[in-house]
């Protein structure tokens, strides 16, 4: 991930007057520094809002998931950690901007992060993809329902959506690929959600015992995909804009 671009600042034009024109603001700084500063500080918000959702879902779905032998369900939650962990580097990098600290030693920082959670990342899908199939093969055990895990990956389709969104809008106000690469994260995050929520619900309803790890199969290749995009330091942003 590089570090996030500073608009440059018009130079000053030697004869112009000492009083604030109309594009300052009053305390002579530019409007538009002014304007950055409020999508920083939102971009903050986002950032916080996403690390207290997803440590409360990856608390549950984990729980529930062990507690129900379900490996869509438990993937779902190991994958809930990571994003944590994206919004905690997106946050640290917004307060380093705000407190006008060396974007050179960001960068540097935010790469080595973003291969850390591109590996842990492909690390979950070779483990999700081992106890999908042993389920399937009959030497898993035998999956129970988890209304629990129903009820936190139903929320997380409803709001995961809108937060990815919010997000997407802050970084192309700012011209953030660090903030771009964290929206993509949250915006897999619900189809990870909707998929978990399937396999639960066609269990659920039918008692198919093959629609867990089935369902945890298909998450497979969208877990890998963003770990080998965080690992090469891509954010993945043409799929979603």
């Amino acid at each position: 991930m590089v570090a996030w671009r500073r608009r440059l600042k018009p130079a000053a034009d030697p004869g112009s007057s000492s009083c604030p024109s109309p594009c300052t603001s009053g305390s002579g700084q530019p409007s538009a520094d002014g304007a950055r500063l409020r999508l920083l500080r939102t971009a903050l918000l986002l950032a916080a809002a996403t690390i207290v959702w997803n440590v409360v879902e990856a608390g549950i779905s984990v729980t529930a998931g062990a507690a129900a032998d379900s490996v869509a369900l438990l993937g779902f939650g190991l994958d809930s950690l990571i994003e944590t962990a994206s919004g905690v580097v997106v946050a640290w990098r917004v307060l380093i901007e705000l407190r006008g600290g060396d974007a050179g030693r960001v960068e540097r920082v935010e790469r080595a992060t973003s291969r850390t959670a591109g590996g842990l990342l492909m690390l979950l899908a070779a483990i999700v993809l081992a106890e999908a199939l042993r389920h399937l093969l009959g030497y898993g055990g035998e999956t129970r329902q988890s209304p629990v895990g129903l009820a936190v990956t139903a929320i997380s389709v409803l709001v995961m959506p809108f937060l990815g969104r919010a997000k997407l809008r802050l970084a192309r106000a700012l011209d953030s690929r660090t903030l771009r690469a964290d929206a993509f994260e949250t915006i897999t995050c619900a189809w990870l959600s909707l998929t978990t929520l399937t396999g639960l619900g066609l269990y659920a309803a039918f008692g198919w015992p093959w629609a867990d790890p089935v369902a945890a199969l298909i998450l497979v290749p969208l877990i890998f995909r963003e770990g080998l995009e965080g690992w090469r330091g891509q954010c993945g942003c043409h799929e979603i804009e």
